[in-house]
């Protein structure tokens, strides 16, 4: 049956970027018009990604077969072709086109418009009102990367380097503030090379402590993926003074064994790692640490995967996202002596299951705790270290507020809370200081 649409439909595949930038699109689309239309915004981390981008493509061809479909993203800069051949599809744009207004005006528009992005030199600003589907907010402060991991195609989806001057980033943050949002991600390709490209070369910690002065309206900020050796000093002091950036950390880890490392070509090392990690909780001791790993890199070892486990459990690393290697033709890795693939599968089930019970340990740890709720919607959302938790008795439709609440115990990989001081929450604090 086919399906009726109206407004543009998006939908996002991958990071925090992506997100942000499918609400640029949307705006765009919107303001030139655009109905029965939906906007495939890809990604090209994984061979996964992009197989599950042209599943979704087939699909709602299928389904809404009168529609316009146009596909973007960073699988879709990377190999316009591939994207441009399939028959459900009628428009491929690129990274740096997708952003631009003019580029929703399709009518006598070239069905293929993806430019060199290497030759892109600045990041637009662009103003978002509000998040369609999020409660929290993603707000761009760079895009690009300068680095050439040995397994990462993204450089050629995004570019080099280009940050968003501190101006713009306060001037979007305070109109999301003003639109009622309580907490806002900083996101990008790799934030903890914001500023090289701007004048006085400002810090990711220094565009932040001036972002929070001027924005006091903001409750709540967290940072996306972290370079753990490019962390500055400013960074560090908002950790340890700033109760408004979130006690939760993200790593942009990858291995936990120095010659995979190397391989890699990462910055860091894995003492860098361990550095890092004991710095921040010495001064901020309730900070949790989420990573991204690969598991079955290029000509790891079994002793190079345990050394990467290990880190895991040594480090207490509450939140894993865990990729199986994929090969990324055009890369220096797909080229090297290859982990088989039944390998990699069991090497990050592994580590799959390692995070799941690092979670569960954390979980429990914040029973008979109080925490402050960031409602998304049905009495579902995060607490300050991101974990689930589910309200019961909550009154009203409280989506969007932040409502301090009673932990009381776990259901189904979530928190149960009730509302702080109701007769709820204070009748499970009887029982646990019971027990």
């Amino acid at each position: 049956m086919t399906k009726q649409l109206t407004d543009p439909k998006i939908v996002t595949f991958g990071c925090r970027l992506n997100t942000y930038e499918s609400e640029v699109m949307r705006q765009h689309a919107r303001e030139a018009g655009l109905s029965d239309t939906i906007i495939f915004n890809t990604c090209a981390v994984t061979t996964e990604a992009e197989r599950q981008a042209r599943q979704s493509i087939r699909k709602a061809r299928r389904d809404n077969p009168d529609a316009k479909i146009i596909v973007t993203g960073c699988a879709a800069q990377i190999n316009p072709e591939a994207y441009a051949s399939m028959q459900e599809v009628d428009h491929v744009l690129g990274n740096e086109e997708k952003l631009k207004r003019e580029s929703f005006d399709l009518e006598g528009s070239a069905r293929v418009a993806v430019n060199d992005i290497m030759e892109a030199e600045e990041t637009a600003a662009h103003l978002v009102h509000g998040f369609e589907e999020h409660t929290r907010a993603f707000v761009q402060i760079q895009q690009g990367c300068n680095h050439r991991c040995t397994f990462c195609i993204i450089p050629f989806g995004r570019g080099n380097n280009r940050s968003v001057p501190i101006g713009a980033i306060t001037e979007q943050v305070r109109t999301l503030v003003d639109n009622g949002v309580k907490e806002v991600v900083l996101t990008g390709v790799d934030i903890t090379d914001y500023g090289l490209d701007l004048p006085g070369k400002p810090t990711l910690g220094q565009m932040t402590r001036r972002l929070l002065a001027l924005v006091p309206g903001l409750k709540r900020l967290r940072l996306s993926s972290l370079d753990p050796v490019e962390i500055d000093e400013d960074t560090y002091r908002l950790i340890a003074e700033e109760p408004r950036l979130m006690p939760h950390l993200h790593i942009s880890l990858q291995a936990g064994d120095d010659m995979v490392l190397k391989r890699m070509k990462r910055r860091h090392l894995r003492q860098d790692v361990v550095e890092m990690v004991n710095r921040a909780r010495a001064l901020r001791p309730d900070v949790v640490f989420g990573a991204d790993i690969i598991a079955g890199f290029p000509t790891e070892s079994d002793e190079m995967f345990e050394n990467t486990f290990r880190l895991v459990e040594e480090l207490g690393l509450t939140y894993l996202h865990v990729f199986p290697y994929s090969e990324r033709p055009g890369t220096p890795a797909a080229k090297m002596p290859q982990v088989p693939g039944n390998l990699r599968k069991e090497r990050a089930a592994r580590l799959r299951s390692a995070g799941e019970a690092a979670e569960q340990l954390f979980l429990h740890s914040r029973v008979g705790k109080t925490a402050q709720v960031l409602v998304e919607k049905n009495g579902f959302g995060r607490c300050e270290h991101y974990a689930p938790i589910q309200i019961e008795e909550l009154e009203g439709d409280a989506s969007g507020e932040i409502v301090p609440v009673y932990i009381a115990g776990i259901h189904n990989n979530r928190l149960l809370a009730y509302p702080l001081g109701s007769p709820a929450a204070k009748a499970a604090q009887n029982v646990i200081a019971a027990q």
